[in-house]
């Protein structure tokens, strides 16, 4: 952006916008210190002195912005006859006021803001002018101005809103970090972030086009305009891996909003230890609704009555308990409660009744249990008619033993199906691992099962006012109901791409999806068209894949129609390590202070590591540092949803042939880049990227990068200028 007449007022806007909220903070802080009077005092001082200070602490929470700009823009209202002269409002992240309480920053989520985001030539919404700012923290760097009303309504051509801004941050280097953009918003993605709160919105958007971070927006949004009662009801945002919420978890707190909750599934089971996934077979099994009943029929099965008649030592005497009466006991606790572990005391106290009527002495029941609680007859008993159960226990149960997994499945799953849940049993259930498939089964299991009567504050199922959930083309029917059963009111906006389904329960349109999801009120689609993110000769490049992966969806048509071709790079079996290491310093060179991910096939992962250690290159893994480090190695597994500036994808044909939907896997892979995309393939190419006919693969000794495709839109690349050619 060009130098503005107007940068030093604008400037001086500024500088008192940070002032104000400077204010704001310490009359904030203030008010916490006034009641502050130390540990001591009456309950109801201490309760009030807390109450008020939770609130102090979650404003000022609100007001800290940390390094992000406070103001991004400006809009003029049009004037009119009856209100002639021109009003003016600075649009920023939160609102700003003055010591007269005048407004001195417009909240971006506010309803006068709206405007800002959707106002066309066509359609300028009352303004005369809209004005995006570019900006360091508090320094403003530049202004780009958009004129509206009969002058410019000819040069206006309807194409995005504020072009210079938005190029120039999607220009910006990527920090390994999900950047928010409210000052860059477009209009179709205002549209979705202001959608109503009430029923499931679903998204569907390409690589590129935002999704992602307009349903963050959207969270940040409804918290704002429907303060209460979400803030009370908690809004919850699930992602589909950690590297994933690593990626996202700065968003929200940047515009203001830090009380969201963001998780993945195996989060919102309590008590569970959650590592590594499935094979696909199993996935499928464990995936499918038909799991419902057999974990209820696995709860059934541990309610039983016993197997022969109970004589308990009482004194000189035996209490007795026929096999009738444990069955009245247990058929009358079923009868009862909803949940198995709610109906444990009830069964005990029918059982030491049952005892006590059988004493000659006469004791009360009471008297009887304190006697014999502790009797090891009396506590096996109790244990087979009705145990206290954890979710883990009864899987590591039900999985464990080939009798339980036989009758709680016969009557639903075939025998070669239920046959694949079977492992080995462990003998203490705080060693269980479980596989990422097995989430929504312990959460099932907490519904039939209930919370354990000491724990019931921790172990409840915990429901949300609105639940965001990206990717979600790839959970399967049990992870739907899952996110269905912690909906309060059936609010919910579901994100993702059908192209992208990459899962073994993936979803090859967006019906089979909100068939289990609430559907009190008719779900709302929106589809995002415009790709932001991903430059057009890569989409191009990308876009033979989606023929493949999703043959009637149309790929995102990209805002930027320039930019590096993509490289494709053929190096023979015996040079692929070499090759590698040459490739991603090539790539670093042409990046700069920008972020690189090398995306591999599972196969191939450990010998790419090994061959980047052994280059010497500083790079880290996405399974263990996120995308902190500047050179990222990421499995084609957990690339989904991130953004960098340059990527390295390797071996494209493993990548086809390992992958359950190896199209899609590799449709995502090859949109991950900003600026940059490069293909390492040792093996022929596949068909669908052009290869292997037009390939030179020789392999023997040669340059590694020597006989790339010679493509128009494909660069090759000279090792000596370190740019495309051709």
């Amino acid at each position: 952006m060009s130098e503005h007449p107007d940068l030093i007022d604008e400037q001086r806007a500024i500088d008192h916008a940070y002032d104000c909220l400077e204010r704001t903070r310490a009359a904030v802080a203030a008010m916490g210190s006034q009641y502050d009077g130390g540990p001591g005092g009456t309950f109801q001082h201490r309760y009030e002195r807390d109450v008020v200070q939770e609130q102090v602490d979650q404003r000022l929470g609100q007001l800290d912005i940390g390094d992000q700009s406070l103001v991004f823009g400006r809009i003029d209202a049009e004037p009119t006859p009856e209100r002639p002269e021109v009003e003016s409002f600075h649009i920023g992240r939160i609102a700003v006021s003055d010591e007269r309480r005048d407004p001195v920053v417009v909240d971006w989520r506010a309803p006068i803001a709206e405007s800002f985001y959707r106002a066309t030539g066509r359609d300028p919404m009352g303004l005369r002018r809209r004005r995006h700012f570019a900006t360091r923290g508090r320094q403003l760097l530049g202004i780009d101005d958009e004129l509206f009303g009969s002058a410019a309504r000819a040069l206006d051509r309807g194409e995005v809103q504020g072009q210079g801004a938005l190029i120039a941050a999607l220009e910006e280097s990527r920090t390994g970090r999900l950047s928010d953009i409210v000052a860059t918003i477009q209009g179709e993605q205002d549209v979705v972030i202001r959608s109503p709160l009430a029923g499931v919105l679903v998204v569907q958007g390409g690589p590129g086009t935002g999704k992602t971070v307009v349903a963050l927006h959207r969270a940040a949004y409804l918290l704002y305009s429907h303060r209460f009662p979400l803030e009370g009801q908690g809004v919850l945002v699930v992602g589909p891996n950690r590297v994933f919420l690593s990626y996202i978890e700065q968003v929200l707190p940047s515009l203001g909003e830090a009380g969201v909750e963001i998780a993945v599934l195996a989060d919102l089971v309590p008590r569970v230890r959650v590592v590594g996934w499935d094979d696909e077979p199993v996935a499928r099994v464990k995936g499918d609704l038909r799991m419902v009943e057999v974990v209820a029929q696995a709860v059934r099965d541990r309610e039983r009555p016993l197997r022969e008649a109970l004589r308990v030592p009482y004194g000189i005497q035996h209490l007795t308990l026929t096999v009738a009466q444990s069955e009245a006991i247990v058929r009358d606790a079923r009868r009862r409660f909803r949940t198995h572990n709610a109906g444990r005391r009830h069964v005990e106290q029918q059982f030491f009744e049952r005892l006590a009527e059988t004493s000659r002495t006469g004791d009360s029941p009471q008297v009887v249990r304190e006697r014999t609680r502790h009797d090891l007859v009396v506590r096996s008993a109790l244990e087979r008619m009705w145990p206290v159960l954890t979710p883990t226990e009864l899987l590591n149960d039900l999985f464990g033993s080939p009798g339980l997994l036989r009758a709680a499945c016969r009557r639903w799953l075939r025998r070669d199906e239920w046959e694949l849940l079977a492992r080995p049993r462990r003998s203490d259930p705080a060693e269980v691992v479980h596989p990422h498939q097995d989430v929504p089964l312990l959460d099932e299991a907490l519904e039939r099962l209930g919370p354990r009567p000491s724990h019931r504050d921790d172990e409840a199922v915990r429901t949300y006012g609105h639940i965001v959930v990206d990717e979600a083309q790839d959970l399967s029917p049990m992870e739907l109901r899952m996110l269905d059963r912690r909906s309060l009111n059936g609010s919910m906006t579901v994100v993702g791409d059908i192209a992208q389904a990459t899962g073994a329960w993936a979803h090859d349109d967006w019906e089979s999806v909100l068939a289990h999801l609430p559907d009190r009120r008719p779900p709302r689609t929106a589809e995002l068209r415009v790709g932001y993110r991903v430059p057009g000769p890569i989409m191009d490049y990308a876009a033979r894949v989606l023929a493949l992966a999703a043959p009637g969806l149309a790929p995102p048509v990209s805002i930027r129609r320039v930019g590096e071709p993509p490289r494709v790079v053929a190096c023979s079996p015996d040079g692929f390590e070499d090759s590698l290491v040459a490739l991603v310093r090539s790539e670093l060179a042409s990046v700069g202070s920008g972020n690189l991910a090398v995306v591999a096939p599972r196969s191939l992962v450990d010998r790419a590591a090994a061959a980047l250690g052994a280059g010497g290159v500083d790079f880290g893994r996405a399974t263990r540092q996120g995308l902190d480090r500047q050179v990222t190695l990421v499995p084609i597994s957990l690339v989904k949803g991130l953004e960098l500036d340059a990527v390295v994808v390797v071996e494209p044909a493993a990548v086809l042939e390992e992958e359950a939907r190896g199209a899609q896997s590799l449709y995502v892979a090859l949109t991950r880049s900003t600026k940059r995309l490069s293909v390492l393939h040792a093996r022929p190419l596949p068909a669908v990227l052009g290869g292997p006919a037009d390939q030179d693969d020789s392999g023997g000794d040669q340059d590694p990068f020597r006989g790339e495709r010679p493509d128009p839109d494909v660069a090759s690349l000279d090792l000596h200028g370190g740019r495309p050619v051709g």
